[in-house]
């Protein structure tokens, strides 16, 4: 078997949080943002929830991001994201998602976060779960400051676009690689892979996952390193699973129903 890779979505995928919304307090704290501008990023990350898959959505969720962080010390913001990384971060780890990414080390492949949230904050969220490979959005840089530009943008389509040119330097065969996601923005992403999962997915991507046959799971214990909970591995959803399930409720309800009718004639 040749190299391969599994590919995981961070936000509500491997932690349980927005990765970019994680830092607003202590951007704001030390002047980087404005309460106002705390607002209008909530915003736009839920109107990227909610439409990601819109080219126009994600043009102006990037052209924000990039106006946002214009003039921004890069060394700054790496500060930042340091310091408060294990209190903002590590404790919305999901316990699930720590192991499962263990095992696809352990089966020697390489493990990648996709993110659409920026560089600085993505790599040492990774080094905290022992990632190494990112891709994640680049911006711009002159002279230490963020330039306004955004040199990728890693969101929907564009994701691809960085795997793709992954696997293409390093060898993986798309087919025997793995990808994980929550949201139906990452459709793309999930659909060039040959095992693609759905992790806690929006309605649109459940629906999706049940027609293809996708893997389902769902990861519901952020734990803080040092208390992973090597005892909660996460739990498959499969359209049969839901089927099963719901076909013992019936049986059940129909079993006391009789019993209590059987009670009450005695």
């Amino acid at each position: 078997m040749g190299p391969s890779a599994a590919f995981f979505d961070l936000d509500k995928t491997v932690i349980a949080k927005s990765s970019a919304l994680a830092f607003g307090r202590p951007f704001y704290k030390d002047g980087l943002i404005t309460r106002r501008d705390v607002v209008k990023s909530a915003y736009a990350q839920l109107m990227f929830r909610l439409g990601g898959t819109d080219e126009q959505t994600m043009a102006r969720t990037r052209d924000y991001l990039a106006a946002l962080c214009r003039g921004w010390p890069v060394e700054q913001v790496s500060q930042i994201v340091a310091e408060t990384l294990h209190e903002l971060i590590n404790p919305y780890v999901y316990a699930e998602a720590a192991i499962l990414i263990g095992e696809h080390q352990a089966a020697g492949r390489d493990v990648v976060l996709v993110s659409a949230s920026g560089e600085e904050m993505v790599r040492p969220i990774g080094v905290l779960l022992g990632v190494t490979d990112v891709i994640a959005t680049r911006m711009g840089i002159v002279d230490g400051r963020y330039s306004g530009e955004v040199e990728f943008y890693a969101a929907g389509p564009n994701k691809v676009e960085g795997v793709t040119a992954m696997a293409k330097e390093r060898g993986y065969d798309l087919r025997d690689c793995y990808a994980y996601s929550d949201s139906s923005s990452d459709l793309p992403l999930l659909e060039c892979v040959g095992h693609p999962t759905a992790v806690n997915p929006d309605r649109l991507l459940r629906r999706t996952a049940v027609e293809q046959g996708w893997p389902i799971l769902e990861f519901r214990h952020p734990v803080p390193a040092g208390r992973r909970l090597r005892e909660k591995p996460a739990v498959p959803i499969t359209a049969a699973a839901l089927s099963v399930g719901v076909g013992v409720a019936i049986g059940i309800a129909l079993y006391e129903r009789r019993r209590r009718a059987r009670a009450a004639a005695a």
